[in-house]
């Protein structure tokens, strides 16, 4: 798989190099080697710097630090374009959310990779094209993710497929027992883009066309997606507290017991363990006629285009998401790996049972809107959508519908 040291140089530098031209206006630095920094999310776990010593020890010129940014990704967002909106050759290494990948790689903030340089065919392929934008890879992913649904296995007998399957189980459940039936993150923020992204998606539509050029969302699609959500929240099915639910508020309320339901990322699976031990599972996410399409999520690793040590920065990127790496991503970070392969390992699915379902969920998920206006359009997203989620429903969800398909147009048009 390793190819010998000049042809690789030769491929990195003329990686670089390509960085310009129609595809942004960064520089493209050295390509040259020397030590780095690698600025990502604020590591919550305590796990990446024993990975980045292994590397600091075998490269003592090439030393790599760890730069943390807030644990918010919009806030990780906006101390990154600030750096690379200056032209600022401190990041080298950016670890982003796979949203990102068309803004930054438009603006020229981060350089074109050569694909055979990464055994981008050992991971899912979904993973991989969240790091493709305009037939160029920009990123390697490093971490994956998809929505799962967890449910009380003591509560509910078998888990449901559909909507139709939930609405029926969270009713009953909540009439037998003094707990809530379902929710997800409904405050307006990132998170609600994500839930109702997901909705759409697992009744047949899409907000916008793969390659980001075309608003796509059918208003009939987005209104019974949308009707999900209303009616659990007029029958009380969905509590009304979860208006204000972002991930952590939706871990604990079915940890601690609130929830019969909750839609969540695969995180939220070994504090459940700890406080509800066998008494749950997950399973996909429902959908309108069958299971659902849950969005991805995840972090992928770029060079900056105004780095003075690509050469460097790239080599560290095939470290990092390496086979074994990636092992102890899961094992010590808890996080979904890329590599195919790790999900159909019996000593891992033993320890993590949730694995199978994941990785049918990712593999049946879908990108957010791939947009260079990504803010906007999630922006866009989620506050037409809290609105309408907000008591006394008076607006009918087809008007929402046609509305948010109006306004999409308006910020595709002047992109």
């Amino acid at each position: 798989m390793l190819r010998s040291l000049p042809i690789v140089l030769t491929v990195l530098l003329a990686a670089a190099c390509t960085a310009t031209g129609d595809e942004g206006g960064g520089d493209t630095g050295t390509g040259g080697t020397g030590p780095i920094t690698f600025a990502t999310g604020r590591d919550t776990t305590a796990y990446l710097q024993p990975l980045l010593d292994r590397w600091n020890q075998a490269h003592p010129a090439e030393k790599v630090t760890l730069l943390e940014l807030p644990e918010a990704a919009d806030e990780q967002r906006a101390q990154m374009a600030a750096n690379l909106q200056a032209r600022s050759n401190r990041y080298d290494v950016l670890g982003l959310d796979v949203v990102w990948t068309a803004e930054f790689a438009e603006n020229g903030w981060i350089i074109p990779l050569e694909r055979g340089f990464f055994p981008l065919d050992r991971l899912l392929p979904p993973v991989v094209d969240t790091a493709v934008y305009k037939n160029k890879l920009w990123a390697v992913p490093y971490t994956s993710n998809a929505g799962l649904l967890y449910y009380r296995t003591d509560l509910i007998k078998k888990p449901p497929r559909t909507w139709a399957d939930l609405r029926q189980q969270a009713l009953a459940v909540t009439k037998k027992h003094d707990i809530d039936g379902y929710a997800g993150q409904f405050l307006a923020y990132e998170g609600l883009t994500v839930n109702f992204s997901e909705a759409v998606q697992s009744a047949g539509g899409q907000i916008l066309s793969p390659d980001g050029t075309e608003v796509t969302l059918d208003p009939a699609k987005a209104t019974i997606a949308l009707d999900f959500l209303l009616q659990g929240l007029r029958e009380g099915w969905i509590p009304k507290e979860s208006l204000s639910y972002k991930e952590e508020e939706s871990r604990l309320a079915f940890q601690e017991g609130r929830l019969a339901f909750a839609r969540n990322w695969p995180h939220a699976y070994g504090p459940a363990t700890a406080k509800l031990g066998k008494k749950f599972a997950v399973t996909r996410l429902p959908g309108l006629d069958g299971p659902g399409s849950s969005t991805l999520g995840g972090v992928n690793l770029a060079v900056s285009a105004y780095s003075e040590h690509q050469h460097t920065a790239q080599e560290f990127i095939r470290y990092f998401t390496g086979l074994e790496n990636e092992r102890r991503v899961l094992t010590d970070g808890s996080f979904p790996p890329v590599w195919t392969e790790l999900y159909d390992d019996p000593d891992l699915i033993k320890r993590f049972p949730y694995l199978p379902v994941l990785k049918e969920s990712i593999l049946a998920a879908k990108p957010r809107p791939v947009s260079a206006n990504y803010n906007q359009i999630s922006l866009v997203i989620a506050s037409t959508v809290a609105n309408a989620l907000i008591p006394p429903y008076k607006e009918a969800a087809d008007d929402v519908a046609a509305s948010m398909k109006s306004e999409l147009q308006e910020i595709i048009r002047t992109q």
